[in-house]
């Protein structure tokens, strides 16, 4: 086979590296973005931060104005000018919305939430991490402000006169503990694990002798419940710091024996079982309402942060102002110092190694730029389809899937996607993730579409308004909900009310 030579002529699609980089900063939340400039500006030399101090004009950022009459929009313009510095302020005064609430692509997938585990007829304590606004002051004082369960319980246990082996049981199984307070091994495993399967029987019965002591101590400290194996059990150690009453009695009992059936709220049964009357029946239930299923919760230390808006929705006359949060735009420029010393060099930019580092920074601040603007162009263009939203509320939520924004933008899908992850929006009805403005449509009777976002709002209205004492099952919803002209199969309402988590008619009825 002899060799040839040929000439082929192909066309192929590459990424360059700031293609790449380009695709890569829009799918960063604004924190991971952050993270991502401080990275740049401690490995490169050319690109710098502008200081607030700094001589000459500052960046403005990008803004547009949504607005159907181009009159009203000139005049709109110049009267929401003046409020640029307060957009800041106003949007932090806005309800948030967590994202996880929220499904992961434009379909009806409020399903893929977190969904709370407590025990039914708790209530809920407002944790350390949350936003409730909880003083500081209400805190226990063995409680330090950054301290986790750990700490506080270690705390304690230095003020106990334990010998060298008790003490070093009591610590094992602090750090045992989960973050909701809870001994997940059991003490033979603990035992097993410490000593390994060559020890003999009487050492492990000794030291699980040992560690059962030391449950003991552990099961005393604070928070009440500490240290405990299971649900029930948390619940009958808080109720044991109670004053002994027949409601304590008989909430002893039910955590005890018969958790399963308060859950359940059969409370016919639970009387002839327990052989209460209503009224003391009544007053138990009240008791174990009050306690804290979770003892360990206020001391987690949670890292969910405070969302921080990327996009301001203000009204503006007839319409609605779009603008980027100043607060999240980095303000980036090259090294003017370092840029003129490589001009002067001889043979200029091109043949000087720090060359490549000032075309990396030119990349940057343009990718950084280009991301904001293709944020900016994407929640204007919501802003126009869910008009209804912004001057009525989640009721007025129209269909919308990420195709018809790519369509009327001109970018692909993936494109839309990765704008709409982990950035949010400041509007007046509360801060929500772009996701949250796409949603599958619903059939009507009139012949048009309904938002499945506008859907789960109706829903929660009917629950709302609800009488307790006889809960609306997911089959009247449904009827009702045909009574509005939307048709919905009784196995979507469940659906959706398990996406609010709102829990089933059974639950929800009060005596």
């Amino acid at each position: 086979m002899r060799p040839t030579l040929q000439v082929r002529l192909s066309q192929h699609l590459a990424l360059t590296p700031q293609l790449q980089q380009s695709i890569r900063l829009l799918q960063l939340s604004t924190l991971e973005l952050h993270q991502e400039v401080e990275q740049m500006l401690a490995s490169n030399p050319l690109l710098e931060a502008e200081e607030e101090h700094d001589v000459g004009p500052a960046p403005t950022p990008p803004e547009r104005v949504a607005e159907r009459d181009d009159r009203q929009t000139e005049r709109d313009e110049r009267t929401a000018d003046a409020g640029d510095a307060e957009a800041g302020g106003e949007a932090g005064g806005a309800e948030e919305m967590r994202a996880e609430d929220f499904g992961t692509t434009e379909r009806d997938d409020w399903e893929n939430g977190t969904e709370r585990d407590d025990f039914d007829g708790i209530r809920e304590q407002p944790s350390s991490a949350s936003n409730s606004g909880g003083d500081d002051d209400e805190r226990p004082e063995t409680e330090a402000p950054d301290a986790s369960l750990q700490d506080v319980l270690r705390g304690q246990m230095a003020g106990m006169h334990l010998g060298e082996v008790d003490r070093a049981a009591l610590l094992a199984l602090i750090e045992s503990l989960n973050d909701d307070g809870y001994l997940e091994d059991p003490l033979e495993d603990l035992v097993l694990a410490l000593l390994g399967e060559e020890a003999d029987e009487e050492q492990r019965e000794d030291l699980l002798d040992t560690f059962k002591c030391a449950l003991k101590w552990l099961q005393s400290m604070e928070p009440a419940g500490v240290g405990a194996r299971d649900l029930g059990e948390c619940l009958e150690l808080q109720l044991r710091t109670h004053p002994r009453s027949p409601e304590q009695a008989l909430a002893i009992v039910i955590c005890r024996r018969h958790l399963e059936l308060l859950a359940k709220r059969d409370w016919r049964r639970l009387m002839s079982l327990t052989g209460a009357d209503d009224e003391l029946l009544r007053g138990a239930q009240a008791m174990i309402a009050t306690l804290e299923p979770k003892p360990g919760r206020r001391f987690a230390r949670s890292e969910n942060r405070p969302v921080v808006p990327d996009v301001i929705v203000q009204k503006a006359g007839r319409g609605f102002r779009v603008m980027i949060n100043p607060d999240v735009l980095p303000k980036l420029r090259i090294n003017d110092l370092y840029a003129q010393a490589l001009r002067a060099t001889r043979g200029g930019v091109s043949n000087s190694p720090l060359g490549g580092q000032l075309q990396e920074a030119r990349w940057f601040i343009k990718n950084i730029q280009q991301r904001f603007d293709t944020i900016l162009r994407v929640s204007e263009a919501i802003v126009e389809r869910q008009r209804g939203f912004f001057t009525h509320g989640e009721l007025a939520m129209k269909p919308l899937v990420l195709r018809e924004i790519a369509d009327e933008l001109g970018l692909h899908e993936s494109t839309i996607s990765r704008v709409t992850t982990a950035k949010y929006m400041s509007t007046p009805w509360g801060t929500f993730e772009l996701k949250y403005f796409f949603g599958s449509s619903l059939s009507t009777e009139a012949g048009g579409n309904a938002s499945s976002t506008a859907v789960r709002a109706l829903i929660k209205q009917f629950i709302a308004a609800e009488d307790t004492a006889s809960p609306l099952s997911d089959s009247q919803l449904s009827t009702m909900l045909g009574e509005q002209g939307i048709t919905v199969a009784r196995r979507t309402v469940a659906k959706y009310r398990e996406a609010l988590k709102l829990a089933p008619a059974n639950l929800r009825k009060a005596r």
